[in-house]
């Protein structure tokens, strides 16, 4: 494991179906802390990739408690199986292999991380990257070129994650998503020119005017290894799901069994963010140790919590009811610099058929990380200057804007992942009232 910035940690490691190591669990309980921050990543290739991430979040947390000799902050690092592509940079990170943004061929280190996370899967992924080299100028490929995509983001048979497509509709009302169902060559064009947005982030709202396509095909092939991105992240996405109420919720309840005088703060980055917050709906009745809940850039439905759907006012989030399990605020940080949320999420989530050109501008598809938390009341909205100014109000939702310090990266994800700052360190400590 690399140097920890902090102590005590823990990891905690969960697998694909939410099964934890139970000998970490054991040694979670033996920490002798008053509180205790558990932050799950979003995308990240390793457990040690995620560790460094950990370790350059938690680093300010220290410092800013050391006038509060009262507090005994632990913290741990969330580990499930995820992955990242390398064309996506984190800043502060240097990376021992990155590949060029929006180069439409697969890295090494990508192929490889493919085939870790989808086991099985190896000559599909070497298909994959040979289409990615060749890029054929021929409507077959493309349909080749999804067909195998798609079978690495396959739902297992049965089981949670089979059920669920979206954060934001009813059951009854959920259609195929557009990424996993859409013609492939029509989706490659679509990404292709939402890639071409995330070049210069604007104050703007995302909107794809048009997706009528000039020239040959050979340039929407950086279009298609966009959609195996989309794909393969939405995959992960259901993962989280699965392990936050399977794994991570049964387990915060047994902390509260065997701790029960531990204040638990959750914190979650992009995908994590989902799993922390899924965790609630696995949290056991009567399990009151989660005093705080702080979603960093969260890569799902802003309607996830929402008491009645503004397009369907019948039914609510999937979370809906939810925020009631924390014995403290829920927080949603958003940056419009987000361009991974802003532009490509909305292309993704959205439902086969859809108007394209009317998807970026469809409140229906919009992610948590892009726009805060809504459809929720009361609902309190704050700059990240009246944030630190001013506190975080003991309960409900809260959405902050952070685009002022979430504001670094290149596309196609930009400051999606700019998230250690020392400034979100103090909106997790405001959210939990530690040291207050």
């Amino acid at each position: 494991m690399p140097q920890m910035s902090v102590h005590p940690y823990r990891d905690i490691t969960f697998d694909k179906d939410g099964d934890v190591d139970t000998a970490q669990r054991e040694r979670l309980a033996e920490m002798d802390v008053t509180d205790l921050v558990m932050f799950a990543h979003g995308w990240n290739n390793s457990p040690a990739i995620a560790n460094r991430l950990y370790s350059a979040f938690f680093a300010p947390f220290p410092g800013l408690l050391a006038a509060a000799p009262e507090v005994r902050l632990g913290y741990v690092g969330v580990v499930w199986p995820s992955m990242k592509f390398t064309d996506e940079p984190i800043p502060d990170f240097q990376p021992s292999a990155v590949a060029s943004p929006l180069d439409s061929g697969l890295d090494e280190a990508t192929r490889h991380a493919l085939v870790e996370l989808f086991p099985g899967h190896d000559a599909t992924v070497a298909r994959l990257a040979q289409l990615l080299d060749e890029q054929p100028e021929s409507e077959a490929a493309f349909a080749e070129f999804g067909a195998l995509a798609r079978q690495l983001a396959e739902a297992p048979a049965g089981g949670l994650e089979g059920t669920c497509f979206t954060d934001d509709l009813p059951h009854d009302e959920q259609g195929p998503p557009a990424v996993l169902y859409e013609d492939a060559l029509t989706m490659c064009r679509r990404f292709t020119l939402a890639l071409e947005e995330t070049g210069e982030v604007t104050e703007k709202e995302p909107a794809l005017s048009s997706f009528s396509f000039a020239g040959g095909l050979k340039k929407v092939w950086k279009g298609a290894k966009e959609l195996l991105r989309q794909t393969t992240y939405y995959a992960m996405k259901r993962r989280a799901g699965t392990v936050g109420e399977l794994g991570l919720g049964p387990l915060l309840g047994q902390l509260a069994r065997s701790s029960p005088g531990v204040r638990v703060h959750l914190v979650g980055h992009s995908q994590g963010a989902r799993l922390v917050s899924f965790a609630l709906r696995g949290l056991p009745d009567g399990a009151h140790n989660v005093k705080s809940l702080t979603l960093l850039q969260g890569a799902f439905s802003h309607y996830a919590f929402a008491q009645s759907l503004p397009h369907s006012t019948h039914s609510g989030g999937a979370l809906r009811g939810m925020e009631q399990r924390v014995d403290g605020p829920v927080v949603a940080c958003y940056s419009r610099h987000d361009s991974a949320l802003g532009v490509i999420y909305p292309l993704a989530a959205s439902l086969a058929g859809d108007d394209a050109s009317a998807v970026g501008l469809d409140k229906r598809w919009w992610a948590m990380g892009h726009s805060g938390i809504q459809a929720v009341r009361p609902l309190v909205r704050l700059t990240l200057e009246e944030t630190l100014r001013q506190g975080i109000p003991g309960s409900g939702c809260v959405s902050v804007d952070t685009a002022s310090v979430v504001r670094r990266g290149g596309p196609p994800a930009g400051a999606h992942s700019d998230i250690c700052h020392e400034e979100l360190a103090r909106v997790v400590l405001a959210a939990g009232r530690i040291g207050r």
